[in-house]
């Protein structure tokens, strides 16, 4: 029994925009307000992170057409490095990356719902629980199911960001953050370029999940590498566009003072109302963002099952709707976990994004690897820019690791102990082989 290919070009773009603008363009800018005051750095390092995103669509897209897998990012890394290496990355997914971006998600879209309904801290926990559970049910449904979940709550909160950035442009001002102003330089501006890059990869992240389902997309060769860079394109106007809209609304100091950035800055120009609308589309986004995390990375467990390196029962389909049964809900119930004894949504992206960017460089590189391995296969997209846009993908992705070990050392090391902690696990399977 095979996954059924039923998801279109449109359903897979749709996942890699959804993937990508979660829960990062509304929580993340007032990070980096406060590290970089200036609003030349702010946008330059969003720039730089349209940069990064748009070099490893166009990477990953060669990638995708060339094994049109189940698992995406899992399969490149196997079939390049070894099994361990695919095996750690799924390892990594599971334990750090997703379920603990599924449970940041879910804190971050009950913490909005609150803005309507009082709740304490346990009451946030309790929604972001009850909101698992719910997008759970759908991607048991079917992969169809939960394309058509991700294709609404995408095109609702690309409304709900469009809307935030007609406000922005139409009532605000450059002069408010003094947009054109001088440039103003910290004495550390590597460093607090370093530390607001883990803010800005944070909000970046997401487009590769198109790759994780390529196995049930209708025609993969083609619409995987069409999806992933009109998503790279796209959310990198979005977020642009939007930190120049905060920015025409409120200085960089009162950017960096907020706790809800989005509906602060509505609210200065359109009242309690317009906060509110903007609250009802950050909580839109968070949690169909929820949904399509959910959705997309069971699949690399699916693969890892199959490949006899994990759980024998993360293989097996539901009988019915032929989706992936146990790998979906055994991640939900960790992510839930990590709700009730883990920490904040800040606390998670350090070392979140610092573990997935260790593989997306490995990913990148693996680009030369094939060329070399697979010269005669059929290579129906070819990485525009070739080899410069696969070498800045990679430098990047090495200078942000190097730098987040400096400057975020707890969070770095945590994430290599987790790592670390999957090699006697992988091991420990292939003995059972």
């Amino acid at each position: 029994m095979s996954l059924k290919r039923k998801l279109t070009t449109f359903d897979l773009t749709m996942i890699a925009i959804g993937s990508t603008i979660g829960s990062g363009i509304f929580f993340t800018p007032a990070l980096i307000a406060r590290t970089l005051n200036d609003p030349f750095w702010i946008l330059f390092v969003w720039f730089i992170g349209g940069l990064m995103a748009l070099s490893g669509a166009l990477t990953f897209s060669e990638l995708g057409a060339l094994f049109p897998e189940a698992g995406g990012v899992y399969v490149y890394l196997s079939k390049a490095y070894g099994d361990l290496a695919g095996f750690l990355y799924g390892w990594a997914y599971f334990l750090v990356v997703n379920t603990g971006g599924i449970a940041a998600l879910a804190i971050a879209f009950a913490t909005y719902f609150g803005y309507f309904v009082h709740l304490n801290l346990l009451g946030i926990k309790l929604v972001g629980i009850f909101g698992i559970v719910f997008v759970t049910i759908i991607n048991l449904i079917g992969v169809k199911a939960g394309g058509i979940f991700s294709d609404i709550f995408t095109v609702l909160k690309l409304i709900g960001i469009v809307g935030l950035i007609f406000v922005g442009f139409t009532f605000g001002s450059s002069a408010t953050a003094n947009l054109f102003g001088p440039i103003y330089t910290t004495q550390n501006i590597g460093s607090a370029l370093a530390i607001a890059m883990v803010g800005v990869l944070w909000s970046y992240g997401g487009w590769q999940h198109a790759t994780f389902t390529a196995g049930e997309a209708i025609n993969p060769r083609k619409s995987l590498p069409i999806a992933m860079i009109i998503a790279a394109l796209a959310v990198t106007l979005i977020y642009i566009s939007t930190n120049i809209a905060y920015m025409f609304l409120m200085t960089p100091a009162e950017i960096g003072a907020s706790q809800t950035l989005a509906a602060d800055a509505v609210q200065k120009v359109l009242g309690g109302i317009g906060g509110s609308l903007i609250a009802i589309a950050i909580f839109i986004s968070t949690f169909g963002t929820t949904g399509i995390y959910t959705l997309t990375a069971p699949r690399i467990y699916y693969a890892m099952a199959n490949d006899k390196i994990f759980f024998p029962k993360i293989a097996e389909l539901h009988p019915k709707f032929r989706t992936p049964i146990y790998a979906i809900v055994i991640q939900s119930l960790w992510a839930i976990i990590l709700i009730l004894f883990w920490g904040t949504f800040e606390n998670l992206i350090a070392y979140v994004v610092f573990t997935d960017w260790i593989f997306f460089g490995m990913t990148a590189a693996s680009i030369f690897i094939f060329r070399k391995k697979f010269p005669e296969l059929n290579r129906s997209y070819k990485t525009f820019g070739y080899p410069i846009t696969p070498i800045f993908f990679i430098a990047m992705a090495i200078w942000f690791v190097i730098n987040t070990l400096i400057e975020k050392p707890e969070q770095a090391w945590a994430g290599l102990i987790f790592l670390g902690l999957g090699v006697p696990v992988y091991l420990y399977w292939k003995r059972k082989l």
